[in-house]
């Protein structure tokens, strides 16, 4: 496990579940490409009493001759195994258990079950069956179940309410790393980049090891976005329509809420999604659900406005970049990143891009501010006036309006920028009618620069304050 990076949260679960005296079902569950298999894998080791990857868009008979197989490399055997549906699969998987040492604790893990459920297979059925009927009733077995599609891992197993309801002992959910977990992960493969472009690089691959495990230490950021997205046959370049098909059915609808939150930088309400994308009722909100769940789409409340008018805005790292940069990219230009890094279109971009690096660093911000103790409530605000990134409302009748920015130099506060300021903050007194004490909060890369002008910064986050 001394590859492992961050996830000690997760380690503790496993490491708690091993060493229970009793059986258990846990599940492991996050965005593609986020390291749910990683982490399991190494945990145990790739120590497993039986393991079994489901396979993409195989048939049920395939899968059943693939399990078949993985039975008969665990088990040793020379026997050719019949397995005619799921519930021949875990009954021979009961029989090669049953043969074991009763004394030794039986790690099972079962990885992609999402892509093993095909139309009427009876998967679920077979599965809820060999747990109630003999696994939950020892004590020396562990299931570990870990899928991508994260609405079927939740319609499934966390909210299922046949056989599997209230059956799941833990729920581990892998996130993405965070912008320490990342500097930490890219320092153990030999990159010697400050946190300036560690930043730059988050904005393009996020918290996702997959896609920091394919950069090239040896060469610049700016051009391992070129070789990834614009050379002929580079590697994440279709990443895009594989990532939303292998992880939603109807994967068209996903893509489709996607794009039109992609279009409006300030997020949409549910009725503007509506009107936007035509999707309402529960197909909406089943797909709302499941984007969230899996990470790519975030909602939050305006400030002093009821939650039914709670803003959602796309915040997958990757999907952005795709769609702003790539997708309809026609160039040919092998090298267009490099060729084009400081274009006003690209300034643009980090600038709503470190929105989203802020918003993901919640808990680095209220550290950084000395209020990780305080309850607290962050909203965005929005009027025909003015707009406010982050706003922190606080327990103790204080609230922090964050103006966030992106520069390589320490950020100057001009004369107009400053009028424009207390313009922002006299609409948002006068708009919300509140009472509480108001604190101007700036964060930005190398913070504010001292001036005639910079007073009204009552308090200041740098990029060093997202590290913590």
């Amino acid at each position: 496990m001394n590859n492992l990076i961050g996830r000690k949260r997760e380690i503790d679960m496993l490491k708690q579940a091993f060493e229970s005296k009793q059986s258990e079902f846990v599940i492991v569950y996050g965005r593609r490409r986020v390291g749910k298999t990683f982490l399991v894998n190494s945990y145990f080791q790739n120590s497993f009493t039986f393991s079994y990857v489901g396979g993409h868009r195989l048939t049920t008979k395939q899968q059943l001759e693939r399990f078949a197989s993985e039975l008969r490399n665990y088990g040793k055997s020379t026997f050719k195994i019949e397995l005619h549906s799921w519930f021949d699969a875990f009954d021979a998987l009961r029989q090669y258990l049953e043969s074991l040492d009763r004394d030794e604790r039986k790690v099972i893990f079962i990885d992609e079950m999402p892509w093993i459920d095909n139309a009427k297979s009876d998967f679920v059925k077979a599965l809820e069956y060999f747990w109630n009927g003999w696994a939950m009733l020892r004590n020396d077995i562990l299931l570990i179940a870990s899928g991508s599609a994260s609405s079927w891992m939740n319609d499934n197993l966390i909210e299922n309410k046949g056989g599997l309801h209230g059956r799941i002992n833990a729920q581990i959910y892998v996130e993405p790393f965070s912008l320490s977990e990342t500097e930490q992960y890219l320092s153990s493969r030999g990159f010697v980049w400050d946190r300036y472009q560690i930043v730059q690089c988050y904005m393009i691959f996020g918290g996702i090891p997959f896609y920091l495990s394919v950069l090239n230490p040896s060469a610049s950021l700016s051009q391992n976005v070129d070789y990834l997205f614009y050379a002929k046959n580079g590697l994440l370049k279709n990443e895009f329509d594989e990532l939303y098909s292998t992880l939603f059915k109807n994967s068209e609808t996903y893509k489709l809420i996607v794009k039109a939150l992609f279009s409006k930088k300030k997020g949409l309400t549910r009725q503007q999604l509506i009107k936007e994308t035509g999707l309402q009722g529960c197909t909406l909100t089943t797909c709302l659900k499941n984007l969230i769940k899996s990470d790519f789409v975030c909602n939050f409340n305006q400030f002093g406005m009821k939650s039914n008018n709670s803003i959602y805005k796309l915040c997958d790292f990757y999907t952005l970049f795709f769609l702003r940069f790539v997708e309809n990219n026609n160039s040919k230009d092998t090298e267009w990143w490099s060729h084009n890094i400081n274009s006003a279109s690209i300034l643009s971009w980090q600038g709503l891009s470190f929105e989203l690096v802020c918003l993901s660093h919640l808990q680095q911000i209220k550290k950084a501010l000395g209020i990780s103790g305080i309850s607290t409530e962050s909203t965005t605000w929005n009027s025909p006036k003015s707009q406010i990134d982050i706003v922190i409302e606080r327990a103790d009748r204080i609230i922090n309006l964050c103006e966030i920015k992106f520069s390589i130099t320490p950020f100057e506060i001009t004369a107009d920028y400053e009028e424009s300021l207390r313009a922002r903050m006299s609409d948002f007194l006068s708009s919300t009618k509140t009472k509480k004490g108001i604190v101007n909060t700036f964060i930005t890369t190398y913070g504010v620069k001292r001036g005639i002008h910079s007073s009204l910064v009552q308090s200041e986050i740098t990029m060093d304050d997202l590290f913590s």
